[in-house]
């Protein structure tokens, strides 16, 4: 662990130099490219440096302590703030174990979020819509930004499906834990009676990959084009820009007509079939692996019911770890990070129990 730590801090010393280079500076691209890695490891960079001068502090008590044995009143005063930065030195290293953790993980890559209307009709759609506003909350809480990459409304302002990137840091690191089928239950705005109803919307969450990452044989690929449909205003489009892309090895079949060009339209739906495809391959690596299928707080499978948002109670559970909080209307509006941080802490436990 402490080779990889130590190739961190000498890549985030390399990069604060070449974030002030002023021939980087001038040279936007190349300067936002160093600058967004190294927002990505300064925090493990600077926790790293802590723990080393932390260690320096040890040592130079200990040797002061040798030095002090026969003054009983220094000795003591040592050894209680040996005791400290002990505590603080064993903290620092499981921060630092989480974070080359997530680093080996794919939590530093953005993402590709689907969100589909599940059972219930309008309301899951209605639903669906509430998820995806709550997502673009919090991302626009991180400073993080979202791209349309295709999307399908129902009536009333509704969702049957919507495609959609978010990029920044530590993107996946914080939302892998979102996968799964969401329930919702609370009286729709039709429901004369004011009967309470249960429907559901599903969400998968992929790490976006590059062709590096993952090879595509184009000869493994039947694109069609075709003229888009449904609402659209002022982005309906008028020419056959609309694609369709089929997997044929696999079967799995991307669309996209959300932009002009037909172009722009088959470079998403690229990116789409890449990250199921690197999914996919992800999800048969952690069946053959079970120790690391035992180590996930979910799975991710859609199928999977991992969180009910109940509206009468105000409440938000998430059944994976028994976690309930009553602040359901935050929540949608992005307060999720409760929610997030419960999810990331029984991970650690559940990888700390096999080691």
């Amino acid at each position: 662990m402490f080779a990889k730590l130590d190739g961190i801090l000498n890549r985030y010393k390399q990069l604060k130099e070449l974030t002030t280079d002023p021939d980087v500076v001038q040279n936007i691209t190349e300067y936002q490219k160093y600058a967004k890695e190294l927002a990505g490891i300064r925090e493990v960079a600077e926790k790293y440096l802590d723990y080393k001068n932390t260690s320096d502090e040890i040592k130079a008590l200990k040797k002061d302590l040798d030095d002090h044995k026969n003054d009983l009143e220094m000795t003591g005063m040592i050894e209680d703030e040996l005791v400290g930065l002990e505590k603080k030195k064993q903290d620092i290293d499981i921060q630092l174990e989480d974070a080359i953790f997530e680093k080996d993980s794919d939590s530093d890559r953005d993402i590709i979020m689907e969100i589909r209307a599940g059972t219930g009709g309008i309301e899951a759609a209605l639903f669906a819509g509430d998820l995806y506003q709550m997502y673009l909350n919090y991302a626009d809480q991180n400073g993080w930004k979202c791209q349309t990459i295709s999307a399908n409304y129902s009536e009333k302002n509704g969702l049957k499906e919507m495609i959609f990137s978010i990029s920044g840091i530590n993107v996946y690191g914080r939302l892998k834990f979102e996968s799964g089928t969401h329930r919702v239950q609370r009286v729709p705005v039709t429901e004369a009676s004011g009967r309470i109803h249960t429907s559901a919307a599903t969400v998968a969450v992929l790490p976006k990959v590059e062709d590096v990452d993952i090879e595509v044989d184009l000869n493994d690929l039947k694109i069609d084009t075709y003229r888009s449909s449904g609402a659209g205003g002022q982005h309906v489009n008028v020419t056959d820009s609309a694609i369709r892309i089929t997997h044929l090895p696999t079967g799995v079949v991307v669309t996209c007509q959300d932009e002009r060009s037909q172009h722009k339209n088959k470079a998403k739906a690229m990116s789409v079939l890449r990250a199921r495809l690197y999914e996919e391959r992800k999800r048969k690596q952690r069946q053959e692996r079970a120790n690391d299928r035992k180590a996930q707080v979910g799975s991710g499978d859609r199928s999977e019911k991992i969180r009910t948002y109940n509206f009468p109670e105000n409440r938000v559970t998430d059944h994976r770890i028994g976690f309930t909080i009553h602040k359901l209307d935050a929540i949608l509006e992005g307060d999720i990070d409760d929610i997030i941080d419960a999810l990331k802490e029984e991970e650690r436990r559940l990888r700390r129990g096999q080691e």
